[in-house]
């Protein structure tokens, strides 16, 4: 029996971007409160954007989103379709604009339902600014988009990433040594910032905050002057040196490119010619201990319990894009 009334009766509802832990859930939470107390028609969208521009999608019933709430990645599967930039120079992207606005009318849709970090709201914006009435749900295990206090995923990869790290320390005390492990974030640094200091690293590079690799040498020998003779470095995979923020984007990507596998493998190596100690690098993903990676499992509690529910007074922060006028 629905306990209120919505002038929206029917609307879609998709991912995209990279999975994320929490996606499930806020799935189900979204559904099961539209329906439970709105008695919305819910519409799937598979794999993203790609799934309205195919029309690639199906009525939900409860079932289907029964069940979900601590399972990993999406039931509707993602992709990284950018509807308003081309592929490449002979394909046009006015017509997957149009392919969508079609969809959407034909499906009868009175809202569109995007949940997706930067570029998912982004595309959600300029589909509200087409005619479409969008509302964005922020995911992203970076927790860098503008206007929230915490996306949903970020809480989980956060939990991994900080395991991964005190996994460490074991291992580079009794061998003396120093460990570089490196987290996601291209952009932005809460996710090694926090797992930094959740985890004991010693020394936390981000990509806010250029690094210089002699004053990581000093503080490393200070500390093994002082009886501590090993240090784990958290380093986000965007980080840069102070060189690398003086350069162009086009030449910081090629210099990044010849440095080798990863910022890591490239950390390590500086560390040990500026140290001579032994020093070894790896990464979250490549910890066998710790597979699937920190982007692909079950939700925290906190992350899931942030998931929008029937019985939830509130809700994790949503973006409700304006319609151009």
């Amino acid at each position: 029996m629905a306990e209120n009334h919505s002038v929206t009766k029917r609307f879609g509802i998709l991912t995209a971007g990279g999975d994320c832990p929490g996606l499930n859930a806020a799935i189900r939470g979204v559904c099961r409160a539209a329906r439970d107390r709105y008695e919305m028609e819910i519409v799937g969208i598979s794999n993203g954007f790609r799934g309205l521009i195919y029309e690639d999608a199906r009525v939900l019933k409860p079932e289907d989103y029964s069940g979900i709430l601590t399972l990993g990645g999406t039931i509707f599967g993602s992709s990284r379709e950018k509807p308003f930039v081309a592929a490449d120079k002979d394909e046009d992207p006015s017509e997957k604009v149009s392919a969508i606005k079609e969809t959407y009318i034909k499906l009868g849709l009175d809202c569109l339902v995007v949940m997706g970090g930067n570029g998912t709201n982004t595309t959600g914006f300029k589909l509200s600014r087409e005619g479409l009435n969008v509302i964005g749900l922020p995911k992203t295990i970076d927790n860098d988009i503008f206007g929230t206090d915490r996306t949903f995923g970020f809480d989980s990869a956060l939990a991994i990433g900080t395991e991964a790290i005190d996994r460490l320390h074991t291992t580079a005390r009794s061998h003396s040594r120093i460990i570089v492990i490196e987290l996601m974030g291209h952009k932005a640094g809460w996710l090694s910032l926090y797992a930094g200091v959740a985890g004991g690293g010693d020394v936390i590079l981000i990509p806010e905050i250029p690094y210089d690799i002699k004053a990581i040498g000093r503080h490393i020998e200070k500390r093994t002057k002082s009886g501590k003779a090993f240090s784990i470095v958290v380093v986000a995979e965007g980080a840069m040196s102070i060189k690398e923020a003086e350069m162009e984007k086009k030449d910081r990507k090629k210099y990044r490119l010849e440095c080798g596998p990863s910022i890591a493998y490239r950390i390590a190596k500086e560390i040990e010619e500026e140290t001579g100690m032994e020093t070894r690098a790896t990464t979250a993903f490549l910890l066998p201990a710790l597979e699937p990676p920190p982007r692909n499992f079950s939700p925290t509690a906190n992350t899931a319990e942030w998931s929008p529910s029937p019985e939830a007074t509130s809700a994790p922060s949503t973006l409700a894009f304006p319609k151009a006028k």
